[in-house]
């Protein structure tokens, strides 16, 4: 199924906002395939015996989206870049819990190289653990906020340079810049782990 153009789903979230139900009734069956386009990219790299599926991780961000009736959702971008925050904080739980699980067990791998297919990677060839990367993240958004919502948008929700830059009322130019920047930290940050 081919996605609509964007700004039919702005239109339809401004619908589902103003209280049109039949709304969410249209985009439903448009997010969640998008949605679940998002939690395979997360996902593919995983261990075999990961025990958080796609369809769960999906099902758990599709529920707390919608369960927000007082955002005022600006456009796709803006939608999908909750999303992909949703999946981040769900992926974390998640590893956190087998983490303590295991007490100090292995925790989750990704491969930042092919997480979301993004070619300009954020640590080449590098095996980083989920748990990692959200505490560089975090560290990151106390010093630059921007450039954390940058990686969280380009690599956790998968959106391009142009997307992210409608969502966060920026540049492209100032995009990419901030994406490099943060790049660069990120990798100094999870090497000194």
């Amino acid at each position: 199924m081919a996605a609509p153009p964007a700004k039919d789903v702005t239109q339809m979230l401004a619908d589902w906002r103003d209280g049109d139900s039949s709304a969410l009734n249209k985009l439903l069956p448009v997010i969640y395939d998008e949605l679940r386009q998002q939690a395979d990219r997360y996902l593919r790299r995983e261990s075999p015996g990961h025990t958080l599926q796609a369809t769960a991780l999906v099902n758990e961000a599709y529920l707390r989206l919608v369960d927000q009736t007082h955002v005022n959702w600006q456009n796709r971008a803006h939608f999908f870049g909750a999303a992909a925050n949703l999946m981040r904080q769900i992926l974390i739980q998640h590893a956190r819990a087998k983490h303590a699980e295991k007490r100090g067990g292995d925790a989750q791998k990704l491969y930042l190289d092919e997480v979301s297919g993004l070619a300009d990677n954020l640590v080449k060839e590098q095996n980083l653990d989920l748990l990692a990367l959200d505490d560089a993240l975090n560290q990151l958004a106390a010093v630059a906020p921007q450039q954390s919502r940058v990686v969280e948008l380009r690599f956790f929700a998968g959106l391009s340079i142009e997307e992210t830059a409608e969502a966060l009322g920026i540049s492209p130019a100032t995009v990419k810049r901030e994406w490099n920047m943060a790049k660069a930290w990120l990798h100094r940050a999870i090497s000194k782990r």
